[in-house]
């Protein structure tokens, strides 16, 4: 099973390039859905979380993941610390659901997240994808997807990393500078075909 990892910036257009490798059989992980299921299910997670930041209980009794927001946000070492203790339960539910795949029978698998290279799951990977594109491009999607100020979605793209750090830190670059979906979603599915064909 060839396992690829995508990142890239917010914006870029991850979801489209993903859809198309699902389409061709792989096995898609998001890491961000596999940290929230963890939240809450992840018993030693929540007990180590709690270590650190006190009690994270919400008001219906589930885990309260704006509050934790909250006490990591603008504070470099709370946020270094939480990735410290989040990070190994995240990459070992990743490595679980990668098996699942291998025992399916799947082709191909993968593993989406904006961190993969700092957290070293890009590691784990075969080879890596960055979906990339012009950053104007991506404040008018994040505006229109989340409904937000153009204001704001520029505040999220200037905090996020640098088209730079990931042209050096990945194997592929995806560039979505494309002025049809479809069109980028082709560009996608021929990239990933030369990937899974060992021709890229």
């Amino acid at each position: 099973m060839t396992v690829i990892g995508i990142t890239g910036p917010t914006g870029a257009g991850k979801t489209t390039a993903l859809q198309q490798l699902e389409k061709m059989g792989a096995l898609i992980i998001d890491c961000d859905t596999v940290y929230h299921s963890l939240l809450e299910q992840d018993m030693q997670l929540r007990s180590a979380l709690e270590a650190r930041f006190g009690d994270l209980t919400g008001p219906h009794g589930g885990f309260d993941r704006k509050k934790l927001g909250t006490l990591v946000f603008g504070d470099p070492k709370a946020l270094e610390d939480l990735n410290a203790i989040v990070r190994p339960h995240i990459a070992r539910a990743v490595e679980r659901l990668l098996e699942r795949g291998r025992k399916e029978g799947r082709a191909a698998a993968a593993v989406d997240g904006i961190t993969i290279i700092e957290s070293g799951l890009a590691d784990r990977c075969d080879t890596t994808v960055a979906v990339l594109a012009p950053v104007e491009e991506r404040v008018r999607r994040i505006c229109q997807r989340e409904g937000i100020s153009r204001q704001y979605a520029e505040a999220r793209v200037s905090a996020q990393k640098q088209d730079e750090y990931f042209r050096a830190n990945c194997e592929h670059i995806l560039m979505n500078d494309c002025a049809r979906v479809q069109e980028f979603a082709q560009r996608a599915q021929t990239l990933f075909e030369q990937i899974l064909n060992g021709i890229s």
